[in-house]
């Protein structure tokens, strides 16, 4: 239901406009007079004001000041006399959706007011779906729930803004790429290109013209003059992925163009000034490259102004149920069913996994899992087979089918055995080891440990 605030200070159109309003199902609140509204607009949103334009001691054009200041979504309508036309479409100029003149018809009245909310809802709307349409696209797939994930969150809202050169580091599957674009997403240069380059997948001769382009005739097949991605991104955003496989000698050529913020096209003898945000990501620690002497020390030291980190998906359990579910929603697409149940031996697996290929890996087994659940039930035997197999190796512990009817103690030693057992195994079987991670004394885990079979 719409909510009209109406003003005006002759009683007998307040009281005949309130009685129309009212009629048509609209929430009415008429105030007698400026003064009043004046409160109620600073206090209370509405979808559309109707007010007269000649009152005192605060007229129709103040108040429309006013609610351009407090409450701009809100839509205005006008009241005047004929005498008055020169000062409504004045208030047309100054925000004001429509104007209605004294006397003035039922039909036309309606039909004004219904144009004006019409126009209320859809600027609404479409405010909202902007702030999501750009939420989805900065931190589309990011899931964040772990406080390592809500950390480099927190910082892409805080690098984005400048032109720092930011360094990603993380394992493969972690997604690095989707937080460089989630950086491009929030910096100035959002509206330009984000071009992505995987620094491992050409060879040395190719890489070179693929970043920097080259002129007719600089090689063999160089039947033209071509563009490098330098070029075609410029004002926006590179992404160089795997950078640690980048050959030497393009190394330094892009040292210079860090520094210099020019360009030279492979064959080519003039610079091109080009103005490129790089972001660099890599699954290797560059300090040790550097020590091998395979990576340039000046050159990373230009990289990582800002560097950021992914933890692997093993490190933030937390984030592993969102996940499941996010990448559930995906395979429904826009079908209008319900998210699958999940058995809850599922759950428990997939959260002690270890996730050597990270997120990517998931999404492969819930794809796996998805597909092969019956009655909109997801259970063990649907997930992959490697994941199986590590459950039967006994590396991850899970629910069991005679812990139930078992009495809360019962119920807690049985786990408790089970989880000192993985703990044990992930330590290889030092029992020291294991008690530090516990954070218990070595005789306290003698003690919880099962009795050995004779």
């Amino acid at each position: 239901m719409a909510k009209i605030l109406l003003v005006d200070d002759e009683p007998s159109i307040l009281s005949v406009l309130s009685v129309l309003l009212k009629a048509e199902g609209y929430e009415v609140v008429p105030v007698d007079g400026g003064k009043k509204a004046v409160e109620l607009i600073k206090s209370t949103p509405f979808d559309l004001m109707i007010s007269d334009i000649r009152m005192r001691p605060i007229d129709g054009m103040a108040l429309l000041k006013l609610a351009r200041e407090q409450q701009p979504s809100m839509s205005v309508l006008m009241v005047t006399g004929y005498g008055s036309v020169e000062t409504a479409v004045e208030a047309l100029k100054d925000g004001a959706f429509d104007y209605i003149t004294k006397p003035f018809r039922v039909d036309e009245l309606l039909i004004t007011v219904q144009r004006a909310l019409e126009y209320n809802k859809a600027l609404t709307e479409n405010v909202h779906l902007k702030a999501e349409l750009v939420s989805r696209y900065r931190f589309e797939n990011i899931i964040a729930e772990s406080p390592a994930m809500r950390n480099v969150c927190e910082m892409i809202e805080r690098v984005a803004p400048t032109d720092a050169t930011v360094l990603i580091y993380g394992e493969s599957g972690t997604g690095k790429e989707l937080v460089a674009k989630a950086i491009h997403a929030y910096s100035n240069r959002k509206a330009k290109n984000f071009l992505p380059l995987n620094c491992a997948a050409l060879p040395e001769a190719l890489l070179e013209s693929e970043l920097f382009g080259h002129v007719k005739g600089a090689f063999t097949g160089a039947s033209s003059d071509k563009e490098g991605l330098f070029e075609v991104a410029n004002g926006g955003t590179i992404l160089l992925d795997e950078i640690s496989s980048m050959p030497l000698n393009i190394q330094a050529k892009l040292l210079r163009v860090l520094q210099d913020k020019e360009i030279r096209r492979v064959g080519g003898n003039s610079s091109i000034a080009v103005d490129v945000r790089v972001l660099a990501a890599t699954n290797s620690r560059l300090e040790t490259l550097i020590e091998k002497g395979a990576f340039r020390e000046d050159l990373y030291y230009r990289l990582s102004v800002i560097p950021l980190e992914i933890k692997p998906l093993r490190e933030r359990a937390e984030d592993i149920l969102p996940f499941i579910y996010h990448f559930l929603r995906r395979e429904l697409g826009t079908e209008k069913k319900e998210l699958p149940t999940i058995d809850p031996d599922v759950i428990q697996i997939l959260e002690h996994y270890s996730w050597p290929g990270n997120v990517r890996e998931l999404e492969n087994a819930i794809k796996h899992a998805f597909t092969f659940a019956k009655d909109n039930l997801i259970k063990v035997d649907c997930l992959p087979a490697k994941i199986i197999a590590n459950v039967q190796a006994n590396e991850i512990p899970i629910h069991r089918d005679d812990m139930r009817g078992k009495s809360l103690k019962a119920f807690l030693r049985i786990k408790e055995k089970e989880y000192l057992s993985f703990i044990l195994k992930n330590s290889d079987g030092d029992k020291q080891k294991a008690a530090k991670s516990l954070k218990i004394s070595l005789a306290t885990l003698y003690r919880k440990l099962p009795e050995p079979k004779e």
